[in-house]
């Protein structure tokens, strides 16, 4: 074989590993803790529900120019929202929903897939009440649960026992809709696309992403427009790696109990205390670095929902899941690989964020404990009690579903 066949082949195994294969969980798990800690050194952590909000924000204060706000809740939406483009939440979400679109297109996984009739009725219900269970637990997956846990919150550890419930509860509802439920189940239809128009589509995806980055980057006005480039290609870094691993946390929570498979919960837990140790570094304060300040500000991604709130937000947000068929950041990958189910979930999970959002801070509910605690895990227990206790408890959760995968004994039968 000629040096030339070599290298040819070569190139394409390169391809073929990084943009056509399932990425395995494990690398999955660990890059996108990496890139976590990368994009919260650049700026701020990066969650879903502070996109899909913004664009529910915009939703609705589209309908209330039309309408007026003399009514009810439309009086929140007299003022413009920040922009899509400048909100750092908003960008995040561009950046993320691009990179997992890219990923699709070189994987030739992009397609337009309609959903039957029954899964359109669900995503509807799916998309309140994610945004319901977002609200009330101070996040969605990701700043309630993922990242507030990483960002050494006790917030994250509500909403995890709250998930856990939820996950079930839809689990059973689902089983129950098998058994029950013969309506709807026609209309489903794939639009698939040749293989080159999608190859094509994801190098306009990456020129466009770059692009997007350098003009961001070459505002000379604005510190703050100048950030933002950052912050969209790391995020698209990020929504690349979960489309190629098909990284869901849901699933992390599912699949112990549906399976008995716990390789994807393994990998989140593994994800969320590397996230934690890079969270620790930049949070704690060392004397030598900018004149002792921390990199990132120890209350980023603190939120007052350690109660009641983080619980019950986690059941609603993990049932909304199970019926979407995806969590905050799995909803968004899929819908950059076409999935029209999730294109229905993500509106409405963001007017229904974005009105009970507007409801909450109206009334302070956060501000005046009635959700919850704020806790900042090392005020109480200080750094290295806070990692002790985080390690503790995700080894506790990689060893119960570890052992669930050889007993089956937290399996939910049909």
């Amino acid at each position: 074989m000629s040096e030339e066949s070599i290298l040819g082949s070569k190139i394409k195994g390169l391809y073929k590993s990084l943009c056509q294969s399932e990425w395995n969980a494990t690398m999955t798990g660990v890059l996108v803790a990496l890139f976590t800690i990368l994009i919260m050194a650049w700026w701020r952590p990066w969650g879903a529900v502070g996109a899909i909000r913004n664009w529910g924000d915009w939703i609705m204060y589209g309908i209330t120019s039309l309408i007026g706000s003399d009514a009810g809740i439309f009086g929140y939406y007299e003022d413009a929202p920040g922009s899509i483009l400048t909100n750092t939440g908003s960008v995040i979400g561009i950046g993320f929903v691009g990179g997992a679109f890219v990923s699709a297109c070189l994987g030739n996984d992009f397609a337009i897939r309609i959903p039957p009739v029954l899964e359109i009725c669900k995503a509807l219900v799916a998309g309140v009440f994610m945004g319901i269970g977002a609200t009330l637990a101070g996040g969605c997956n990701v700043g309630g649960f993922y990242n507030a846990i990483g960002n050494l919150s006790a917030h994250g550890f509500a909403m995890w026992a709250g998930l856990v419930i939820g996950v079930i509860v839809g689990l059973k509802y689902i089983y129950w809709e098998m058994e029950h439920i013969s309506w709807g189940s026609g209309g489903a239809k794939t639009i698939e696309f040749p293989k080159g128009l999608n190859f094509l589509l994801g190098i306009v995806a990456i020129v466009a992403l770059i692009a997007g980055t350098y003009m961001y980057s070459g505002n000379e006005d604005s510190d703050y427009i100048a950030s933002l480039g950052g912050l969209m290609l790391i995020a698209s870094a990020i929504g690349y790696s979960m489309q190629r691993g098909r990284w869901c946390m849901i699933q992390g929570f599912r699949e112990p109990h549906m399976t008995g498979n716990c390789t994807m919960a393994k990998s989140v837990a593994l994800s969320i205390f590397i996230v934690a140790l890079g969270a620790a570094v930049l949070k704690y304060g060392v004397p030598v670095r900018l004149d002792g300040d921390p990199v990132l500000a120890p209350m980023n991604y603190v939120r007052g929902t350690f109660g009641w709130g983080g619980v019950v937000g986690g059941i609603v947000f993990g049932l909304g899941a199970m019926l979407a068929g995806g969590c905050g950041t799995g909803t968004l990958w899929r819908v950059g690989e076409g999935q029209v189910k999730l294109w229905i979930v993500v509106p409405i999970f963001g007017i229904t964020n974005s009105i009970m959002t507007a409801w909450f801070l109206d009334r302070e509910f956060e501000a005046d404990g009635v959700l919850g605690k704020y806790v900042y895990l090392p005020d109480v227990m200080g750094y290295g009690g806070s990692l002790f206790l985080i390690a503790a408890f995700l080894l506790f959760w990689y060893i119960t579903v570890d052992w669930n995968e050889e007993s089956n004994k937290l399996i939910v039968e049909m």
